[in-house]
Formats: C-alpha cells, structure tokens, sequence
C-alpha cells in the first residue's frame, strides 16, 4: 500500500540559485530540483557528519547557516547552503567549492563571503 510522507517545512530557503552543473548533474540522474529544496527545508541534512546535523537543528531556531550535502545515484555530491538570513539558498556541486573533494570525506565548507547570483548561476524560473 502505497503511504505519502508528509514534509514539513522548518525555514523558507528565499530566492533558489543553482549552478549550471548542479542542473546538469540532477537531469542526468533524474533528481528534480524540487526533491533537493524539499529535502533541505525539511531539515534532512543527508550525509553531513552527525556533528553538523545537530548544529543545523540548533541553527534553524538561531538564525545561522544550514548546510546539506546529498549524494547523487551516480555518486556526485550536491552542497546545499541556505544564508543565515534565508534570504538565499546555493545548490552547487560539492567539487566546485571544494577542489580535490571527492577524495575526502564529506564536510560541510563554512564561507566567509555572501554567495551573490552570477553568470555560473541560474536563478530559479529563469534556468
């Protein structure tokens, strides 16, 4: 029997930028953008060291940084990061961020600098 899950929402993601071979990677593997938002908002912070998944849980109350990292069926990693503001959530490939990555295991990268839109991004509704 086929049984719905509900997600609730735990924070609004503000405005959606992923970059170009975010969306490349998510068509090849036939992962709508949709499931990774959904994912993240409703605070499952897929392989983030357990560390960083109770640090999320406390930074949705206080107002800080989330930040998500999911594999992908081909093995890509998706870094997922919501600004502290939630005035803007970065879908972007794990290896983009952090060069050589793949042969470490998966931690979250803390910037020290706004993400602003740029040519190497699209804007949600106008990929």
């Amino acid at each position: 029997m086929y049984q719905s899950t509900r997600l609730k929402p735990l924070f609004h993601p503000g405005e959606l930028l992923v970059s170009h071979a975010i969306l490349a990677a998510l068509r090849a593997n036939s992962v709508p953008v949709i499931s990774i938002v959904l994912r993240h908002i409703a605070g499952d912070w897929g392989i983030v060291p357990e560390d960083d998944k109770r640090q999320n849980d406390v930074s949705i109350m206080a107002g800080l940084r989330l930040i998500s990292i999911y594999r992908l069926p081909d093995q890509t990693r998706i870094l997922v990061i919501t600004e502290w503001d939630r005035s803007n959530t970065t879908i972007e490939h794990l290896d983009e961020v952090v060069p050589g990555s793949e042969a470490r295991p998966a931690q979250p990268v803390i910037r020290r600098h706004p993400v602003w839109p740029s040519a190497q991004y699209a804007q949600e509704g106008h990929a």
